[in-house]
């Protein structure tokens, strides 16, 4: 989609529903360690995660696995572990993962100008 063009409706609900889908405070940073990583345990995105609560990672985890973002497997171990693994899918943001971090870092030095 090109910016300069006229924006349609389709175009703007399909802009929300993108932000819905991956707004919050943590789901860019899941996604990001988890496309980084590949395969990790709750308490690992937890401690990666600084800040989250259980009860948040629990309920970001499940609204992207709702969303088909990642995977969620028990294993048989004992005591039983739960890893998450993002699905071929999810490689489609990593561009727009890399595309806020560059525009993040910018807008930091210009703050830090300032």
């Amino acid at each position: 989609m090109d910016i300069n063009k006229d924006i349609s409706k389709e175009d703007i609900l399909a802009i929300k529903d993108a932000i819905e889908l991956l707004g919050g405070k943590w789901k860019f940073c899941i996604l990001y360690h988890l496309n980084t990583y590949q395969t990790m345990r709750f308490k690992d995105l937890q401690e990666m995660s600084v800040g989250i609560t259980p009860k948040v990672l629990s309920k970001q985890l499940q609204e992207l696995e709702d969303n088909l973002l990642i995977t969620r497997t028990v294993n048989n171990t004992k005591p039983v572990t739960v890893s998450y693994a993002p699905t071929k899918y999810a490689e489609e943001i990593n561009p727009v993962i890399n595309a806020l971090l560059s525009f993040g870092s910018k807008h930091r030095e210009k703050i830090k100008e300032k």
